[in-house]
Parts: C-alpha cells; structure tokens; sequence
C-alpha cells in the first residue's frame, strides 16, 4: 500500500514546473516560515538555493525536491499540501515570477488512516 504524500501539484502547477524545467533544468523547491510572500512556496534552479540544517524534505514533485522550513514543518506537518498556481506576480526571487504566475499553497488536514501512514521526511545529508 502507497504512503500517504505531504506534497501533491495540481495539473496547472505541474504544468509550470515542466516550462520551468525546460528554461532551467533541475529545479527545486522551498517553502519558508517568513512573512507576506515569504511565506509562499518558491521555486530555484537546483543549486540556486542551498538547503540546511533549518530545513526538513517533505516529499518530490515531478521528481523534484520540495523542502519546507523546520518551524513551517512543525505548523503543517498534520496537513497535505498542495502545490498549485494562480495568475498574478508575487515579490519573491522564484523563478516563475516573469512568467506572470505564481506557486501557491492549498493545505487540508489529513484523516485519521492518512496520518498513521505518511511519507517519510528527509533531511540535509552532512
């Protein structure tokens, strides 16, 4: 039986991630504790971001990394996250911005079952 992912995309997201990866290549993904569009999930070339010891692996998207912020994690960890896009530009360095879209963040709370069999986190390898 699969396990229950944190992170999910919709189509339109992970219709974005495939324009972005041909633009840029491997790609990865960060979602930060910080305020106003801080807050929102941002996407870098791989490499362009460097991931620490503050940062907790919640899951893959199209076979790229999605990372969230340890405080962030301990706020959503009993929520599935969805990664989707809206029109619109956000202030952040992702780089979706120029496109004129921008990741966003839908949540739910798992159920009681989904919550006893969810992915396993993964952190920064030292």
């Amino acid at each position: 039986m699969a396990k229950t992912p944190r992170i999910l995309a919709t189509p339109a997201a992970l219709d974005l991630i495939q324009k972005l990866q041909t633009q840029f290549g491997d790609l990865i993904f960060h979602q930060s504790g910080g305020c106003c569009d801080g807050s929102s999930p941002m996407c870098f070339a791989k490499g362009d971001f460097k991931m620490g010891g503050s940062d907790v692996g919640i899951g893959h998207i199209n076979g790229f990394e999605f990372w969230m912020a340890k405080d962030q994690f301990e706020y959503w960890q009993h929520t599935q996250l969805t990664l989707d896009v809206v029109q619109g530009r956000g202030s952040s360095f992702s780089i979706e911005i120029p496109s004129g879209y921008r990741f966003i963040i839908r949540s739910r709370m798992y159920s009681e079952d989904e919550s006893k069999d969810l992915d396993e986190v993964f952190f920064v390898e030292e």
